[in-house]
């Protein structure tokens, strides 16, 4: 057996490879199998939220997916009797760079990562599997098994399975998954369609059924999404069958041709009991899994890869206690689930046979949508949603308020907003703690700060912000590496701000980063 790792990462779709880009960032041991061959080469999950474009921003990789997409800017839904174009991105988001959702086959996001990786000399083991587990002691004793069916043994503090909804590690540590399958079929392709208004979303919803084309570029001009008609013969997936539910549910004049990739499939609305076990935790698909409603699937799998690889790196270095490792499940699960309810309920509103439903998809959305769609504030709140923005930590023990609070502003918890605009870039930098200090310069002077930086001097980074930080008055802010906000205060006593980094941060690091390697 080779020397013990710090954290096994199974699983190098989306969520791994960022868990692994992380723990790369903080210099932590790490391996990252997978038992395919190959990353996947179909556009599979093709939306990225603005959250997770904000979170991917520090590895350098945001810029390359976005110049790799296509931010829709518009929505099409075509109604019985007419069509009605929809701004998406017109209602003012000053506190995020990407106020936009932008589309882009996962096959492109996971190259993209995974050449981050590669610049980094991060192997991707492809073609290895795990194949058992068991916990001994302080570590966790895997077995794997590689592509000529070699099997090797191979022990790590921590395991994190990123294995999807088929998760062997959840299966390992006796998680169950908990939930139901959806009655109907599915089906998708990635192909051309002449007819189509390029750069918009176009959506059909009828009574019987329903229709979406997403702009994607690549493999494919456009990805179709469509629910099986209940008359229609089960069996292979061909461009006849979906032409004719293109006849169906679309417009006159809808020609598809060259699909590269056609599927079916069935939906699951399914979660795991708990997101740890011992020293093995869950992130993305192995967590919990859901309709494509809202495109929320892989940008909450990659933001908790993101909250749980910074608290992984910490604790493997003896910077932060284990206790640390207890606000991923108490942070994440309860984001899961609400993705969950929020995905179940858009999708029953829109696929229901029930007649209620039938009759206001048919009858009610054709009158309704054009004037609530019109209301900004309507779509405001609509995108906030969706896009993860509004997602936070408040009630987390990590998320801690000082005695003086700021009137306004972010809170303890919530994500840090860009803003004033450049905020991110300035504090982007993955693996640190950043601390925003605003007011008069003079009220900072080194002998008040260096006490909290002592041991501490590459975990946290200062920020004097004087008048343009994101609180008005004199504030303490120390933003977590995930981009939320651990502690606020305002003044500029820093008597709670020395008791929290004593808390979370009681120790400078106690090894040379890139113990164990930097990617094995």
């Amino acid at each position: 057996m080779t020397a013990p790792l710090d954290v096994l990462v199974v699983g190098a779709g989306p969520t791994g490879l960022a868990l692994a880009a992380q723990l790369r960032a903080h210099g932590t041991g790490f391996r990252i199998v997978d038992r395919s061959l190959d990353r996947v080469r179909e556009s599979r999950a093709l939306g990225i939220q603005p959250r997770t474009l904000e979170a991917l921003a520090g590895f350098g990789v945001t810029d390359l997916l976005v110049a790799r997409g296509n931010p829709a800017m518009r929505l099409s839904l075509h109604l019985t009797r007419r069509t009605v174009s929809i701004p998406l991105f017109d209602i003012g988001l000053p506190d995020t760079p990407y106020p936009f959702l932008l589309f882009l086959a996962q096959s492109e996001t996971e190259h993209v990562l995974g050449e981050h990786l590669a610049a980094r000399d991060v192997p991707i083991e492809r073609g290895t599997e795990l194949i058992g587990l068991e916990q001994r002691g302080p570590h966790v004793v895997c077995r794997l098994r590689a592509r000529d069916g070699t099997e090797e043994t191979v022990a790590a503090r921590y395991v994190v399975g990123c294995d999807g909804a088929h998760s062997t590690v959840r299966a390992q540590a006796g998680i169950d998954f908990e939930g139901y399958a959806y009655p109907q079929t599915y089906l998708l392709a990635d192909l051309d369609v002449d007819g189509l208004e390029p750069g918009a979303v176009h959506s059909y919803m009828s009574g019987g059924g329903m229709l979406f084309f997403f702009p994607l570029g690549t493999p494919a001009p456009w990805r179709m999404l469509a629910m099986r008609p209940s008359d229609a013969p089960d069996g292979k997936v061909t461009l006849p069958l979906l032409q004719g539910i293109a006849d169906r549910y679309g417009e006159r004049g809808l020609v598809l041709r060259g699909p590269v990739w056609m599927t079916d499939f069935r939906l699951h609305n399914r979660g795991a009991a708990r997101y740890r076990s011992g020293s093995c935790f869950l992130a993305g698909d192995a967590a919990h899994i859901h309709s494509p409603a809202g495109a929320q699937g892989m940008n909450t799998g990659i933001q908790d890869a993101l909250n749980l690889g910074w608290k992984l790196a910490l604790v493997c270095r003896g910077a932060a206690p284990p206790e640390l490792l207890e606000t991923y499940g108490a942070e994440r699960a309860p984001v899961g689930r609400d993705v969950r309810r929020f995905t179940d309920r858009a999708f029953v509103i829109g696929t229901s046979p029930h007649p209620v439903l039938r009759f206001a998809r048919s009858e009610l959305v054709p009158r309704l949508a054009p004037p609530a769609m019109r209301a900004t504030a309507l779509r405001a709140w609509v995108f906030r949603t969706a896009s993860e923005l509004g997602i936070h930590y408040r009630r987390s023990p990590v998320s801690v308020t000082g005695p003086r609070p700021p009137r306004r502003g972010p809170r303890a918890g919530d994500r840090l907003p860009d803003r004033p605009a450049g905020l991110h870039a300035r504090t982007a930098a993955p693996g640190c703690w950043h601390l925003l200090l605003t007011g008069p310069p003079h009220l900072w002077p080194d002998q008040r700060i260096a006490p909290i930086l002592a041991g501490r001097e590459d975990l946290i980074t200062v920020h004097l912000l004087g008048d343009g930080g994101p609180w008005p008055g004199v504030v303490q802010g120390l933003v977590r590496p995930d981009g939320h906000l651990g502690y606020v205060a305002r003044g500029g006593e820093p008597a709670g701000l020395r008791a929290y980094v004593d808390r979370w941060l009681p120790i400078g690091p106690d090894r040379p980063a890139g113990v164990n390697g930097s990617g094995r």
